[in-house]
């Protein structure tokens, strides 16, 4: 990327986890096989060295609590004003029960890594994080909420096409909460001491009052020093389907970059992919922080 006139280009990190299964010790025997989500990670990351962005991935097994926050904060403290941080999660998401009273429904919502979930108070601390100025856009193939699966479409032996659900089944989230309680009472606990510190607002206060509809844009976070774009599969009284290359998220997402074709904002470009998508799965686009200027760029760009 070329300087212009004495102004440094701006860098991008981009990080990109796909967990076809999970840990059967970490969720108490269950595994969570899912078909697509390597394939989503691979594919959102070429997209990103394409467009010039330095790209890690963590598939399965190396989608791990510690390699997932090492590699965020180590972008948090690199990346400078005018800098881009590209981050996106294709698998399973999860619950366990909100200790800290943040919570109307008493539950926290989570990624699940290989190894543990992560909890959404904690992505939403760790975004916090990132420099005044660095721009941060979080692609989830899988939305923040319990009620929201990842889901394949599976041939019968018949060639008949049936539903599967493929969410963390509710009584495998209350049994390995059941096991590691302390661990994850501790997370949200150790959360909101920081987050109180920091004055970060709650992600799921945040979530509930932010959208993207009919034109008009709300940001009602001011004080988050980064400007974040976050685009979910769907809603969370919907499912995101998984594939057999990609989950139908993402598949429409690459549809319509067409290989770099696109030449729209990121606000047109949350409305083509959830123009493109069944009734059943309506993608999500919520912003935080200020964001006027980063959602009118062209996706991607550095």
């Amino acid at each position: 990327m070329a300087e212009t006139k004495g102004k440094k280009a701006a860098r991008g990190l981009s990080l990109h986890l796909g967990l076809n299964t999970v840990s059967a010790a970490a969720y108490e025997g269950w595994t969570g096989p899912l078909a697509a989500c390597e394939f989503d990670a691979n594919d959102l990351a070429a997209l990103a060295r394409k467009q010039g962005m330095k790209a890690t991935l963590l598939l399965t097994k190396k989608a791990t609590r510690a390699g997932t926050l090492s590699k965020i904060r180590s972008a948090a403290k690199s990346l400078r004003k005018g800098d881009l941080f590209f981050l996106t999660f294709s698998g399973h998401g999860g619950q366990v029960r909100d200790v800290t009273g943040d919570e109307a429904d008493k539950q926290d919502e989570t990624w699940c890594l290989y190894d543990s979930q992560l909890i959404d108070d904690e992505l939403y601390f760790e975004l916090s994080q990132f420099t005044a100025g660095v721009r941060v856009l979080v692609f989830s193939d899988s939305c923040h909420s319990g009620t929201v699966t990842r889901a394949r479409l599976p041939e019968t032996t018949a060639g008949s096409v049936l539903a599967r659900s493929k969410m963390m089944p509710p009584e495998v989230g209350r049994r390995v909460y059941a096991q590691h309680q302390r661990f994850y009472d501790g997370l949200q606990n150790d959360i909101a001491r920081s987050a109180g510190k920091t004055q970060v607002s709650d992600p799921d206060a945040v979530l509930s009052n932010l959208s993207v509809s009919s034109g008009r844009i709300n940001a009602i976070v001011k004080k988050f020093k980064a400007a974040v774009i976050l685009i979910s599969g769907c809603q969370d009284n919907q499912t995101s389907l998984d594939g057999d290359h990609n989950g139908a998220f993402t598949g429409q997402l690459l549809q319509v970059w067409n290989l770099g074709a696109y030449n729209g904002s990121y606000a047109a470009f949350h409305a083509a992919i959830r123009a493109g998508m069944p009734s059943t799965q309506t993608p999500n686009l919520y912003l935080l922080g200020d964001v006027a200027r980063f959602v009118a760029q062209r996706p991607f760009t550095l």
